[in-house]
């Protein structure tokens, strides 16, 4: 995979672009990017479920986060990719680093190396919409239209139905002790998207992504030592695992994100999160066999209402 390109303008503190109407959206391949993203972070829940058998939570994302940095690294040597021009405009990428990947990429491998199914751990994640919304309105300012909340609702409890037999079938003592750690990383997210559209919301995706996965790296290994043995079995699965997540993931994935805060308001970005679960779903059934319901159709057809209603 070739390395992510250099978002437009590349200074950290050039002027932002005004967020794009829904014909601009819909047309060329600016509209394919959101379900380019939707398709490509989907993966990561089915990329952790292959990795963490064989390391620790914490462990596994150290290593995530130092393959994604030794990658990046000469690329932005070789190319000359501009840094920020200030240390102001540096802290600020590396916040919404430390949040969106430290924080929440913490929680939900926590969460799902606990026992925690992966579609209920995207069910909680799946109410960052619903809290963006909130958050947007209290700390961007962002005016959030009476179609917008109907469409935040309606694909909330789309995808309730998509995971509710999972949520069955988990005890409920237990559902609550694995659940903190997903609770953790749906503020993570959040704060991460809204830190970001205000802060830092263009910068370049070469440098930004060591500067956001350096402090990622520096504080999860730091856990991983105190918390964690640190050992990891080198099987094939798990190099799979770990290739899949800094080729797809860390660099294609969180690089269309970034893209997409730039161009779009926080409440735009964040409904994109409610197709997660379903296409979670979708692929857990085409790799791993497992079975959708008619319960679980219905709360996909309401999703995609929802996310269309919400933009």
């Amino acid at each position: 995979m070739s390395p992510p390109p250099a978002s437009s303008p590349p200074a950290s503190n050039a002027p932002v672009p005004s967020a794009a109407s829904p014909a601009q959206h819909a047309s060329g391949a600016g509209g394919l990017l959101p379900l380019l993203f939707v398709a490509v972070w989907s993966t990561g829940f089915i990329g952790a479920k292959f990795g963490l058998p064989d390391a620790e939570p914490l462990t596994f994302l150290a290593w995530r986060y130092a393959a994604v940095i030794a990658l990046m690294l000469p690329v932005v040597l070789v190319l000359r990719a501009p840094w920020p021009r200030s240390m102001t405009a540096c802290g600020h990428i590396a916040v919404t680093g430390l949040l969106v990947h430290g924080v929440y990429l913490g929680g939900v491998f926590t969460a799902i190396s606990h026992g925690l199914p992966a579609g209920i751990t995207a069910l909680v994640v799946g109410l960052q919409p619903l809290v963006t919304a909130l958050g947007a309105r209290a700390f961007l300012g962002e005016r959030i239209a009476p179609m917008q909340w109907l469409g935040l609702g309606v694909g909330f409890l789309g995808v309730g139905l998509v995971v509710a037999q999972k949520i069955a079938a988990v005890p409920g003592g237990a559902l609550i002790t694995m659940l903190l750690p997903a609770v953790i990383a749906l503020i993570g997210i959040t704060a991460g998207t809204l830190y970001q559209k205000k802060f830092c919301p263009s910068f370049d995706l070469r440098t930004g992504s060591i500067i956001q996965f350096v402090p990622s790296l520096l504080v999860t290994a730091a856990i991983a030592a105190m918390t964690e043995t640190m050992q990891v079995q080198w099987t094939g699965q798990f190099v799979f695992a770990l290739a899949w997540l800094v080729l797809v993931l860390s660099l294609g994935a969180v690089s269309l994100l970034n893209v997409l805060i730039r161009r779009g308001s926080a409440v735009n970005v964040a409904s994109l999160f409610y197709l997660t679960p379903p296409t979670t779903a979708l692929i857990a059934w085409a790799l791993f066999g497992e079975t959708l319901t008619g319960l679980a159709m219905a709360g996909m057809a309401l999703v995609a209402i929802g996310v269309w209603l919400a933009r």
